[in-house]
């Protein structure tokens, strides 16, 4: 019978090996402990909080818009419905009404083909939970739903939306996407996107 031999594991690696731990261990306490010494030691002042602002760090401030077109009464949806439980967007004809005013004439699951007179609007996926009945309705987005404006300026518009002064001109194009082209209070143009 032979004996199996076991080495032993080679002392150098076995060092490495608790150096490395020793080392880590040492940089988590200390930065523990830099934690623990400001707040035992440190000088406490109080400070108010305000509103949060809405801002975007990289853009400036920002106007959430709702649109009356954001609610789509299930009426006024043809065609067939998909299966429960699964995404799918709506394509929104909106027709001008005696005011100038765009509104939703008719909504689809399927592909809708613009016609004179209308435009196409295709929402953002949207969870289709179960069948809608008759007044029920799909609330949509539509990827317009936030303005960047300077800084400063976003919370006064909002005030102004809320009062109903705010109106919206969207360029939608042949495949139903919805850009932003215009924000106008109270009948004036006061923010324009420029083409480029």
């Amino acid at each position: 019978m032979t004996a199996m031999r076991i080495t032993p594991p080679r002392l150098p690696s076995l060092i490495a090996a608790i150096l490395v731990a020793a080392s880590m261990t040492a940089v988590l306490g200390f930065q523990i402990e830099g934690r623990a010494s400001i707040l035992r030691d440190g000088t406490e002042v109080r400070l108010k909080t305000s509103p949060v602002d809405p801002r975007d760090l990289f853009r400036g401030d920002y106007v959430v818009l709702n649109y009356d077109i954001s609610t789509i009464p299930a009426a006024l949806v043809t065609g067939p419905t998909p299966e429960p439980y699964t995404k799918a967007r709506l394509w929104v004809r909106l027709k001008p009404d005696a005011e100038g005013l765009w509104i939703v004439s008719e909504a689809s699951f399927a592909e809708l083909s613009s016609t004179d007179g209308s435009a196409v609007l295709r929402t953002l996926p949207l969870h289709v939970f179960d069948q809608q009945t008759s007044g029920s309705s799909y609330v949509v987005d539509y990827g317009i739903e936030s303005y960047y404006v300077p800084e400063g300026e976003g919370l006064a518009i909002e005030e102004a939306r809320d009062q109903s002064k705010v109106t919206v001109a969207v360029r939608v194009s042949s495949s139903g996407e919805g850009q932003i082209r215009a924000l106008i209070v109270d009948g004036k143009e006061v923010y324009s996107e420029p083409l480029y």
